[in-house]
């Protein structure tokens, strides 16, 4: 396999966790533990295909994913905000939701509890053009990439922008900083809570969009498969912040197009599964390790009298 080959295959396997992480991430940034991004993008996945069948639209199959995942966010923003319901528990509530909603849909409309298959397909806008071939290496891998590959890329610096140089990122990440201080400073901090939340749909909805429309064309029962918390695992070891998190869901992209790599070598299907998997696991415990060091007073030696 040629090094572009290989960088395709990790950013095709990196977008849904990136997306995924930086849901998760602007959520982070307001102090809420974001788990239904799972759900969000679930649902969205479904959604792109149903409605990409029906209207032979990749626009509108997107905008459809994306305002389904948008809805469970305002669910989920409304149950843990303003309801005052744990964030956990509201969050495990929106992933059951489109877990039973999706299965339940497929059974009773669609009539086929194993997925949804349309005969026909919009292929999804693609990246395409002689000119990718003048940069190296990510040129070749970038030719024919699905635009949400491209969006997921711009929102890397785009995301740090809005929350580290505009008033309202400023503003978000104070209500999760310093809530009681935001409030006094006259800070909207369930307004800025909820729209971290709406954000989090819009950014999970287009990584759900990403699973069933680019490639597969269709959708099968929980295929997101973790994804959702294996791009938490990603915020929590880029420590919330834009460049981190998206280091850190290269690094999962790299270890899950490493598994699928295996297979070419007739490793065990049980191991090429279980990479992602222990990547995420790994990369949580280094998270909670540096947590812990880094909490720790520092030590001071008395000088020899």
């Amino acid at each position: 396999m040629s090094v572009s080959l290989f960088v395709a295959s990790v950013l095709s396997q990196t977008t849904p966790i990136l997306l995924a992480a930086l849901a998760a991430m602007f959520t982070q940034r307001a102090n809420i533990l974001n788990v239904a991004v799972e759900g969000m993008m679930l649902a969205a996945a479904m959604t792109a295909i149903a409605v990409g069948d029906v209207t032979g639209s990749v626009g509108l199959s997107t905008l459809a994913a994306v305002g389904v995942a948008v809805a469970l966010a305002a669910a989920f923003g409304f149950v843990s905000i303003v309801l005052r319901a744990d964030f956990i528990v509201a969050g495990l509530g929106v992933n059951l939701l489109a877990s039973g909603g999706t299965l339940f849909v497929l059974e009773e409309v669609y009539k086929n509890p194993g997925g949804l298959r349309p005969d026909s397909f919009p292929e999804i806008w693609a990246l395409r053009g002689d000119w990718l071939n003048a940069i190296p290496v990510l040129g070749p891998a970038l030719q024919g990439s699905s635009f949400i590959v491209v969006l997921a890329l711009a929102l890397i610096p785009l995301s740090w922008v809005f929350l580290y140089r505009t008033p309202i990122g400023y503003d978000l990440r104070a209500s999760g900083e310093e809530e009681h201080a935001a409030r006094a400073a006259g800070i909207r901090v369930n307004r800025m809570k909820f729209l971290a939340v709406l954000m989090s749909g819009v950014v999970g909805g287009l990584g759900g969009a990403e699973l069933s429309m680019d490639h597969l064309h269709f959708f099968l029962p929980n295929m997101t498969s973790g994804v959702g918390f294996i791009g938490l695992a990603a915020m929590l070891f880029g420590m919330g912040t834009p460049w981190r998190t998206a280091f850190a869901a290269f690094l999962f992209g790299v270890a899950q197009a490493a598994g699928d790599r295996l297979q070419s070598f007739q490793a065990p299907p049980e191991v090429v599964l279980m990479v992602p998997y222990l990547a995420a696991i790994l990369g949580l415990v280094f998270a909670r390790l540096r947590a812990v060091v880094s909490a720790q007073p520092a030590k001071f030696e008395r000088e020899a009298v």
